[in-house]
């Protein structure tokens, strides 16, 4: 039946760490530092209200673009942390996940053949939707010795007459790379320069360690350039809720609002109730699991050091990217070996693109005791591979 399928279809490869999930699955043994995914339930008011308003009948459909009302939390919550105001009624979106706004802000902005920007080692799905929306992905590496931020040169140098949108993700999956002001300033005036329409994901922007996450779209000039993407997964435990958002000029939102609505008509009700609940009643607890990340993440960090493996400090987000260079093994090749010989799971840096290759992506994002015995049981396989 596969020649009833497009090429596109028939080309685009499985998630890279859907792979490792599946070699993993069913296996007790196995500490897991691939999932993308807090260890933390949601907390139970934020699941109490969802509860009450199911009992209560509240199962209809809601506006396309999201209850009035969480719109409104959304703009607000916006404002106060991260210096960004938008219009609830025209310029902000709810949508199923943050993966659907990535996907409906590519499919509104992308003509045939355009060429889309994108700062890699990334999120695996940016080049996959952008190709499926018949757009050319175009990688742009960062560097280790740049804490993976993007340098403007290297955006210069990929930049062509068909360069159309530039995608950020910052703090980064993987690297847990950020950006600050300053680090923005030359990158907006290359966009401006270049007339180019900015996909902002930022839905690890609460997970900002030492220093406030700095939206692209605050930057002078870029707020009507930008289309800034978050959720509720990562920093509100949020996850299997599906719930996101994006932001922007009302022209670029309500292009985004039409394929939503004939797609997935509006998000379920019951995960916006809850996501209204997060916002207005759950910043405490938001802050207590940032701040178990970080501890985290001091932990991972030091630990692959002391095993012999360079780390550069992750800044955000809950992933360290460790460098396996020295060892010798590509990153699938280590990946692979560790999963099967002592019992831990982790992601290949090459599965997310330019400049992964030589890297792991493991989450801290579970227990204490999980990461010390998973970074035990790494050290334990590069001592092997050291004697071998």
């Amino acid at each position: 039946m596969s020649e009833y399928l497009t090429p596109k279809a028939r080309e685009i490869k499985p998630s890279g760490i859907r792979k490792f999930f599946d070699l993993a699955s069913g296996r007790k043994d196995i500490i897991t530092l691939g999932v993308g995914e807090p260890d933390f339930v949601t907390p139970w008011h934020v699941r109490e209200a969802c509860v009450y308003s199911l009992e209560m009948g509240k199962t209809q459909y809601t506006s396309n673009a999201g209850m009035p009302e969480l719109r409104e939390e959304i703009g607000l919550y916006l404002h106060k942390n991260f210096d960004v105001a938008y219009d609830p009624g025209k310029e902000i979106l709810v949508t199923v996940g943050g993966s659907e706004a990535i996907d409906l802000a590519l499919r509104a902005l992308i003509t045939a053949g355009d060429e889309i920007l994108i700062p890699e080692p990334c999120y695996i799905s940016y080049s996959p939707i952008t190709a499926l929306s018949g757009g050319v992905p175009v990688g742009v590496e960062t560097f280790a010795k740049d804490n993976f931020k993007l340098k403007a040169e290297t955006l210069k140098a990929a930049i062509t007459p068909r360069s159309k949108v530039l995608v950020l993700c910052y703090p980064s999956n993987p690297t847990g790379g950020t950006m600050t002001y300053e680090d923005w300033l030359p990158i907006a005036k290359i966009v401006e320069e270049n007339d180019l329409i900015v996909i902002s994901d930022e839905i690890y922007a609460e997970l900002s360690y030492g220093s406030k996450h700095v939206s692209f779209a605050s930057v002078p000039g870029m707020k009507d350039r930008t289309i800034l993407v978050s959720g509720f997964s990562k920093a509100f435990a949020m996850t299997g809720w599906r719930m996101g958002y994006a932001c922007g000029h009302e022209d670029l939102i309500g292009a985004m609002l039409k394929i939503h609505q004939f797609t997935v008509m509006c998000a379920p009700v019951m995960g916006q109730v809850a996501a209204l609940e997060a916002l207005r009643n759950g910043l405490e607890e938001k802050d207590r699991m940032v701040e178990s990340y970080n501890q985290r993440r001091r932990l991972v960090v030091s630990g692959f050091r002391e095993i012999g493996l360079e780390c550069h400090e992750p800044q955000g987000a809950f992933y360290a990217f460790p460098s396996i260079k020295s060892t010798g093994l590509s990153s699938d090749e280590f990946a692979t070996r560790l999963l099967n010989e002592h019992s831990v799971a982790a992601v290949p840096g090459d599965v997310f693109g330019l400049g992964g290759e030589g890297y792991l992506r493991c989450s801290y994002a579970t227990s204490v005791n999980q990461l010390t015995e998973a970074i035990e049981r790494m050290g334990n396989f590069v001592r092997k591979l050291k004697g071998e």
